[in-house]
Parts: structure tokens; sequence; C-alpha cells
């Protein structure tokens, strides 16, 4: 995929290439390596400064191994990420460390996330303090002010993470990854572990906080309505491999690669007058140990072609302005 997939008239905040991660899979006396999980397989993209990329897919399928080796929170096998114009791989710790500050993660689940024998001003304070930001009185203020902003009050501070809801621990969350001002945040479903009408707060407090600091966001979900809604353009992974790029708008007007149909398929439609056209696709997802030859949707696409589909695989391609798609039946063969 060209590097230069986002808008052209943005500035590329983070670009990644050709990323992979393959775990280990030991096993015997001596726990020697049996095989690799191929989690995430050859991903390329890239986010404009001020835009937000939503990354979808089903479960297991590398979403969330893809934004935590864009941190360095797993070390990649390969490939590269580039941030502000700064290869983020194979830099020092302490150089890491500072550029840490300007890219944070917000977690799937609110409470596991947050240690509860920390208060909730320790927790959203401690990256200040990991990074000597101000004096510890600075320190406060600051804490108490990235409270306000995700609508929470200064007495909540003192309580710990068991006394929240499960929405208020997730505005706690937002306000860890917000609290040393960061340009860049992955947020790891952030709203999957939420009731829906408490979603979608969240949703709206993340877009305010988006124009308000101008920040940029890698949204990593499994619900298309919830990445319709704060996206600018999308992402579909499936198996550890990006099948389709496009404009959000766009996406959901005109799906091209079958798993995207697919996916887009199942999502319910408001309108009970209106019926769409269920795609179930036969069989399981397979293991990453022992990924499909050729194209990895083959087994289960309604639309595959016995002569090329399973031996050769297809290549990402522009197949309109913005949109990018990975499948044969939109390249020669």
């Amino acid at each position: 995929m060209n590097e230069h997939a986002s808008p052209d008239n943005q500035k590329d905040l983070v670009v990644v290439r050709n990323l992979v991660k393959y775990f280990p899979v030991r096993g015997g006396l001596f726990q020697r390596v049996q095989g690799w999980i191929q989690a995430v397989d050859d991903v390329s993209f890239t986010i404009s400064e001020g835009e937000t990329l939503g990354l979808v897919g089903e479960s297991g399928c590398g979403k969330t191994t893809v934004g935590r080796s864009i941190l360095s929170l797993i070390n990649p096998t390969s490939g590269s990420v580039s941030f502000d114009g700064t290869n983020l791989f194979g830099l020092p710790p302490r150089q890491l460390k500072e550029m840490r500050r300007k890219m944070q993660i917000i977690f799937q689940d609110p409470f596991s996330s947050l240690d509860p024998r920390m208060t909730i001003g320790e927790s959203v304070g401690e990256g200040l303090r990991i990074h000597h930001v101000g004096t510890p009185e600075e320190r406060r203020e600051q804490v108490f002010d990235i409270l306000h902003k995700v609508g929470l009050e200064d007495y909540h501070a003192q309580r710990y993470p068991h006394e929240f809801s499960g929405g208020q621990r997730q505005r706690v969350g937002i306000a860890r990854a917000l609290a040393l001002k960061p340009k860049f945040i992955i947020a790891d479903e952030p709203v999957s572990a939420l009731d829906l009408s408490i979603q979608a707060q969240v949703l709206n407090l993340l877009r305010d906080l988006q124009s308000e600091m101008g920040l940029t966001y890698l949204f990593i979900a499994h619900n298309m309505n919830v990445v319709k809604h704060i996206s600018d353009r999308v992402a579909v992974m499936y198996l550890g491999k990006i099948v389709e790029v496009a404009p959000a708008q766009e996406l959901f007007n005109n799906p091209l690669h079958p798993y995207t149909r697919a996916l887009l398929s199942a999502v319910p439609v408001p309108d009970p007058r209106r019926k769409r056209k269920r795609i179930i696709l036969s069989g399981d997802v397979p293991s990453p140990l022992n990924p499909p030859t050729g194209c990895r949707f083959n087994p289960r696409c309604p639309e595959v072609m016995a002569d090329i589909c399973p031996l050769r695989e297809p290549s990402l391609i522009e197949h309109s302005p913005g949109h990018w798609v990975s499948c044969w039946l939109y390249q020669d063969h």
C-alpha cells in the first residue's frame, strides 16, 4: 500500500510500513518453538494529523496487536513505525520515553487498567510524576483540570476505582491518557464494555476532546456503527492483513471487499421497513498459526475464484481515489 494513502492536504503524523508481529508457540520438554502465530502480517497505513482512523475486524484479527506494536508496548517482528517523522523502533530507552509523552493509549477494560490501590488523582497524575512535569502542586492542578475536561469533579480525585461506574471509569482512563497532552491516542475498543447510552456519551466526549486539543486517533473497534460515528477513514483487518481502506462514508456506501460487505450486512438497520440481506460466512475464522495460502479470506469467501484466490495473495491497490482494496475481483490475474 502506498505510504501516502491519507488525505493529500494533511501531514502524516503516523506512518506504519510493513508491520509484522509473530508470536512463538512453544512446547515439549525444552519448550522449543514449534510454530508461529501470525498475528500481524505486513500491515501498512498512515494517519494524518487531526484524523481518526478506525481499525475494524473480528476478534482475533490482530487489531490490538497493531496498536500495541505502534507504541512499542510489544516488540514487533519487523517493519517500521514513524511518528512525527521519527522512526520509533530501535530508539534508545530515554528517547522512546520522551516520544511516549506524545502517544498514549485508552484500554478496553476501564476497571482492570486502573490500579485498585491508587486513588483516581494518583492514577491520572502518575504520568506527570514519571516525566517530572511541574511541582507537586502544579501536577495536582493539572489533574483537576483534566478531570474537568472529561466531565468529572475535583472530589473524584480522592476516590478509588471501585467507587465509580463503568462509564466514569472509562472517563478516568481517558483523563489518564490526556494528562501529558499527547498528540496521538490509540483507543483500543474504549466503549465495548459500556452500556449503549454510556457509549454515546464517551464517543461524543472523544470527539469534543479531539476538536479542543487537536488530537489524532487510531480507534480500534469491532462495532461498525461506532466506527462510522467517529472515524474519518476506516481500515478493515482480516486474519492479520488489511483488506480494505477508505473514507468512512465511502466504505459504508460502497464496500468492495466481500469480507467488508459481510461485516456491514450484520449491522442492524434502524428502519423496520428496510430489509438488509444478511451475508452469512461459512466456517470459522482460520487459525493464525496456520493461515490459508493465497488470499486469507478465500475459504469463507462467497465470491471465491478457485483458479487464483487460494493460490496467490492479492496486493492492496487503490481502486478509486482514497479507496484501497486487496481482492482479486478488482485486479488482473
